[in-house]
């Protein structure tokens, strides 16, 4: 990491955009990270959508059903800012030049990008655009380097720290799905309610098949109905950082929303208590699992130290 890319990561830090929580016991080999359920929307964020249109395209509460774990012995990352604003789980390329006022090299926009939830939305889950203009250029490139890479080099750093005190690590990629198909328009097919949980590992390319066997069967045996890979398969964060054949291991992990959150009313319910429980105790399985090192609580001294935090 460079000077100047470990100045901008400290000034997220600094200023909240991203947040790490670091184990408070005998670490283990697993990170989470959860990078949509931010709810900072920044001063230049000049949309001509409601507020509450956003809100709707969060993982909304998602940080509040992880944000114990790290008292399991793993690290647990979050960003703050909103996925609406730019998204951590989409590739730095996949931009619509057409949003954006003046020449992009390395544009490449994807499928996402031409349904309108690319790097930067163009349009809300009902379909109304998010800017009335193009974006400047100037916009766009703070938006990737004081957001989108210092969220991608704390993850990457934690990972690869975790991944040299262990000689492996295993990563869920935390998110929460719509409880029917039919709420983000953009999917524009119909089906009856969801799983409650879907895990997605790119088809067995992201993580040993047997880990997300491992997962489903944790949490069936807690109750929960679970899906593989349908209708998420997963998406650039697992994408990225999976590579099951040097000891890389990236699970996507989607939770339906109607077990914790009123989706009309964007705000926790009842269930989200005991689904922090439930997730406390999928967590310390996990980390059981997978074993400690010898190191004490106190001793974090295999990862990267960051002055902000």
């Amino acid at each position: 990491m460079s000077r100047t890319e470990h100045s901008a990561l400290q000034t997220a830090l600094r200023t909240g955009l991203v947040a790490r929580a670091l184990p408070a016991k005998a670490a283990r080999p697993l990170v989470l990270d959860s990078p949509h359920s931010g709810r900072l929307y920044p001063a230049d964020f000049n949309h001509s959508v409601s507020r509450r249109s956003l809100h709707r395209m969060e993982d909304g509460f998602v940080d509040l059903v992880f944000d114990d774990t790290p008292q399991q012995g793993v690290a647990f990352i979050h960003a703050r800012f909103a996925r609406s604003y730019i998204d951590p789980n989409r590739a730095e390329h996949d931009l619509d030049p057409q949003m954006i006022d003046g020449p992009w090299p390395g544009a490449a926009p994807s499928n996402k990008s031409a349904l309108g939830v690319g790097l930067i939305f163009r349009r809300n889950l009902d379909g109304a655009p998010i800017y009335t203009a193009p974006l400047p250029v100037d916009q766009v490139r703070h938006r990737i380097e004081a957001y989108y890479r210092p969220y991608h080099r704390l993850l990457a750093a934690t990972l690869a720290a975790t991944e040299r005190r262990f000689g492996a690590v295993w990563h869920l990629n935390c998110h929460s799905m719509p409880a029917c198909a039919a709420a983000p328009a953009h999917h524009g097919r119909q089906e009856s309610h969801r799983a409650d949980f879907c895990l997605g590992d790119l088809h067995g390319k992201s993580c040993d098949p047997r880990f997300t066997q491992t997962v489903a069967r944790r949490l069936t045996s807690m109750g929960y109905r679970v899906s593989i890979n349908e209708p998420y398969a997963g998406a650039e964060l697992i994408r990225r950082y999976g590579d099951p054949a040097t000891g890389r291991h990236s699970l996507q992990i989607e939770i339906n929303r109607a077990l914790y959150m009123d989706e009309r009313l964007h705000r926790p319910h009842d269930g989200l208590r005991p689904l922090r429980r439930s997730m406390n105790r999928l967590v310390a399985a996990l980390a059981d699992d997978l074993g400690a090192d010898d190191l004490g609580a106190d001793d974090l001294s295999g990862y990267p130290v960051l002055a902000a935090e």
